[in-house]
């Protein structure tokens, strides 16, 4: 059997025997992992591997680890740093921006290799403004297209270098609205020549990423009616107007901004164009639930996959203690860092 259109979540720091004859026989694309399960770097390691024993094959592990707020990798044991907004606000220099982006990404992603984890949902490419809600604000790149571009290159190409795929999100720009997707539906009504013009351009600009994740956010420019998400528009859109030509991944299925069961929820982000679909609490029954309508990888998805996979790499040689060195300098350069 090959790879079911699904990314999944353990429960825990330990994979459980139910989880191991579940995942084994589900045969999801990739896994995630979150803050519970994560303890420490053996155990992170340990853990990676069974995941990838039990579909028998070198599947993605991914996380979110962007740095700053949103971390599931925390001190003692992995680097803590300035939130992203913040850090770039506090270096007017666009170049010195880039810098510190490209080395702190690049030794986030070397702690990402070690344990086995060798796909990154980062970077941000939504655009902060005055009214974007606090869940994202301080985790943007910047507050213009330009700046966002610049940044985001920076950091998915430093993630690249550093043997771990980006998955750049969320797509297509989750920065103007003022809601948080966690808990209700985000929106955005601005006028399609604006969203074009700036909330959009950063998708554009990184089109050629191996990996994109979608934002559950309306924009009744282009879909009254259906969240990106589940929405054919803007997932053509996407594709055809704004030239993604990566893998689709949802966003987590079971967020709170969605409506309807699970599965109907799954059905809809597939039937809508999304490639694969991510759930992230670690619910067996849920899971069980995705895996009966989640169809095997085919056709341009599983093209479109392969060529994911494909540019996974052994990381370039790279002085790390320096890089780490430089991202602590340029967080110190930074007014009232801490």
């Amino acid at each position: 059997m090959s790879a079911r259109a699904a990314i999944f979540a353990p429960a825990g720091t330990r994979l459980s025997a139910d989880e191991a004859r579940f995942f084994a026989q589900a045969e999801p694309w990739g896994f995630i992992l979150f803050a519970r399960n994560v303890d420490n770097p053996d155990q992170l390691r340990r853990l990676t591997g069974d995941l990838r024993k039990s579909v028998g094959r070198d599947a993605p592990v991914l996380i979110d680890q962007e740095g700053g707020r949103v971390a599931r990798m925390r001190s003692p044991h992995w680097q803590e740093w300035l939130a992203p907004l913040d850090l770039v606000a506090g270096l007017p220099d666009p170049a010195a921006q880039a810098r510190a982006i490209t080395s702190r990404y690049r030794v986030i992603a070397s702690e990402l290799r070690r344990v086995g984890i060798d796909a990154n949902c980062a970077p941000v490419l939504d655009i902060a403004t005055a009214q974007t809600h606090p869940f994202l604000r301080n985790r943007c790149l910047g507050e213009s297209a330009v700046q966002v571009v610049r940044n985001g290159r920076a950091a998915a190409d430093a993630l690249l270098a550093g043997g771990v795929l980006p998955i750049v999100k969320h797509a297509p720009g989750h920065g103007r609205a003022t809601q948080d997707s966690h808990k209700d539906l985000a929106r955005s009504d601005a006028p399609l020549a604006v969203l074009q013009a700036e909330d959009f351009a950063p998708f554009a600009a990184l089109a050629d990423m191996p990996l994109a994740m979608t934002g559950h956010i309306l924009f009744p420019a282009l879909d009254a009616e259906n969240c990106a998400t589940f929405s054919p528009v803007i997932l053509r859109y996407l594709r055809q107007t704004l030239g993604f030509g990566g893998l689709l991944i949802s966003d987590d299925l079971s967020m709170e901004a969605l409506q309807g069961d699970i599965g109907s929820r799954a059905a809809r982000a597939l039937a809508a164009g999304c490639d694969i679909v991510l759930h992230c609490n670690g619910r067996l029954d849920e899971m069980a639930i995705i895996a009966a309508i989640a169809p095997a990888l085919e056709g341009a998805a599983a093209q479109r996959a392969a060529r994911a996979l494909a540019m996974r790499r052994t990381p370039e040689p790279c002085d790390l203690p320096a890089m780490l060195a430089e991202a602590h300098r340029f967080e110190h350069e930074v007014p009232h860092a801490r």
